[in-house]
């Protein structure tokens, strides 16, 4: 059986205060943690080292989230990368155009999971912890 140790974790956000928060979350549940600062450099990073898992904010400069998504999509050695979206834009004009067409990709294309922020630490443990498929340990 696998443990959240040996599980590799991409999180991408543009904000330092948010990525810091999700880093520590993830860490502090026992999975191994990588940041990235937007879509240009997961994109690197991902290249360099594919992750089990991206942690994906929609709205970045440089690249957003559905352009990673797309880009990851397309290439048969990342199409499989499960992601969790994250985002504070999903209702609101900054966001809605990216969550249109983020609905219209295929059901396997699609983030295994979207969450609006705020995100507590339990809710988004538990997130990975389904798409891993391990039991989330109650603290």
């Amino acid at each position: 059986m696998a443990h959240a140790s040996e599980k590799r974790i991409l999180v991408v956000n543009d904000e330092p205060d948010v990525r810091n928060f999700l880093i520590a979350c993830i860490e502090d549940a026992g999975f191994k943690v990588e940041p990235a600062i937007d879509g240009v450099d997961a994109h690197e990073k991902i290249e360099a080292n594919v992750p089990d898992l991206i942690i994906l904010d929609m709205v970045m400069p440089r690249k957003s989230g559905i352009n990673l998504m797309r880009k990851l999509r397309k290439n048969e050695k990342w199409a499989g990368i499960p992601v969790i979206v994250i985002t504070a834009h999903a209702n609101d004009e900054f966001g809605s155009d990216d969550m249109k067409e983020l609905n219209t990709f295929a059901n396997s294309h699609r983030p295994k999971i979207t969450m609006e922020k705020p995100v507590t630490p339990e809710r988004l443990v538990k997130a990975i912890c389904e798409i891993f498929k391990f039991e989330a340990n109650p603290d």
